[in-house]
């Protein structure tokens, strides 16, 4: 099995329309960490402060586990397991206060330590309370805090791992979740070399398998048996056609990202701006070059203090040219998640002057207008409206960009297309 699962893994990774080329290695992946982490911390102190209430539409964690949803195509339906069902009433930590309150002690543990034994023992310990319809869903959360720890869970990833291993791990149950835990990181172990530290690798590997876009080799049988595996993974690429279409959009949407970002740059460096581009977008082409050609190597010092890991991330910052002070902030979001956007420039506006706070904007298609304007109406972005934070369409910069580059001064001209939230 051994020499089968490596060959395996040598034919999934380079598959462009396999879930470590189109989510494991996307850019906007590692961008969602911080954001996610802070959502949870938002959940945990509402939860110990009694302010949380007893409804998940509406609520941080709606928020935050909505945000996970949006990871591509591996965590949706990941809000499925937190909705309410009336007549099952479960998940039971709206109505059961104590349960409420365990499920932020496992979050706050989990936010807080840094151990696989502290981790474990923190399911362990939520797992006693006998928590109806909370189960190891929950370790989606996890995994955002500690991605080399916790292992997603889907039902997909559950079916990949029986049919990689032969295991019969059960949807629903913490202890199967644990055993699989412990089997895949022995997996990942074993294939290091192939996968990553990151635990979302081989997630996703498990996760095409279970989606059947690869077959899992054969656990059992002689030659002939191998040879059919295969031949049916030989098949795979061709197979995985049917999905080729719609995950070709997400690559389109990628590029029309990095299309509006050069024009953010452009723009800036025409009105006289320094500019920055987000770390892990520099090196992406762009017209005949970098992404980062012309912009500044580094951020200044004041900008890293309070959100070091998270205010580089923002893709792009037109900065004052002589004293390098920010002047405005673009979240551009074509398809990704608004809410990790918006923690971003939370992050930069509340650790530098009021000033700053006025000029940071979210530019996204015409169409996503509506998702701008619901996630800005979230409680747990109540602060927003004094931030001044405003909405850029598509088409306004489309239309006024060259002459906002050939007459514009300073930024008036973008507030001037900008729309108030």
């Amino acid at each position: 099995m051994t020499d089968l699962t490596r060959t395996l893994i040598e034919r999934w990774k380079p598959d462009r329309d396999g879930t470590f080329q189109t989510w494991f290695l996307w850019p906007e992946r590692l961008k969602n960490f911080r954001s996610i982490r802070r959502g949870i911390s938002t959940v945990v102190n509402e939860i110990q402060a009694g302010t949380f209430g007893n409804a998940y539409r509406g609520s941080s964690l709606e928020t935050v586990v909505s945000a996970i949803a949006e990871q591509r195509q591996i965590f949706k339906g990941a809000d499925h397991a937190f909705l309410w069902k009336p007549k099952l009433r479960i998940p039971d930590i709206y109505e059961n206060a104590d349960h409420q309150r365990a499920f932020a002690r496992l979050l706050h543990t989990c936010n807080c330590c840094d151990t696989e034994q502290e981790v474990v023992q923190a399911i362990q310990q939520l797992n006693r309370h006998g928590i109806k319809g909370l189960g190891p869903a929950v370790a989606n959360l996890l995994y955002f805090i500690h991605p080399t720890l916790a292992v997603p869970f889907n039902t997909a990833i559950v079916n990949g791992y029986n049919a990689l291993t032969g295991s019969r791990v059960k949807l629903g149950k913490w202890d199967h979740y644990l055993a699989m835990r412990e089997g895949v990181l022995s997996l990942n172990g074993r294939y290091r070399d192939l996968l990553s530290n990151d635990l979302g690798a081989i997630a996703g590997l498990l996760f095409d398998i279970g989606m059947e876009r690869y077959p899992a080799p054969p656990q059992e049988g002689g030659a002939t048996t191998i040879a059919e595996w295969e031949k049916d993974l030989a098949k795979a690429r061709e197979e995985a056609a049917s999905f080729a279409k719609q995950l070709q959009a997400g690559r389109t949407d990628d590029a029309s990202h990095t299309e509006v970002q050069g024009w953010l740059r452009d723009l800036g460096k025409a009105l006289g701006f320094a500019v920055w581009v987000a770390t892990n977008d520099r090196s992406r082409p762009y017209n005949g070059g970098v992404l980062s050609e012309g912009c500044l190597a580094t951020l200044p010092n004041s900008l890293l203090v309070s959100g070091a890991d998270t205010v580089p991330l923002i893709d792009v910052v037109w900065l004052n040219a002589v004293s390098l002070e920010v002047e405005a902030a673009f979240e551009v979001e074509h398809t990704t998640s608004i809410y990790s956007g918006i923690v971003r420039l939370l992050d930069l506006a509340l650790g530098t002057d009021q000033a700053t706070r006025k000029h940071l904007f979210l530019v996204a298609p015409d169409a996503r207008e509506a998702d701008v304007r619901a996630q800005l109406a979230r409680p747990a972005f109540r602060r927003v409206a004094e931030l001044g934070i405003r909405y850029v369409p598509y088409t306004s910069l489309t239309e006024h960009r060259d002459s906002i580059a050939r007459f514009g001064v300073g930024i008036k001209p973008i507030e001037a297309i900008a729309r108030t939230l």
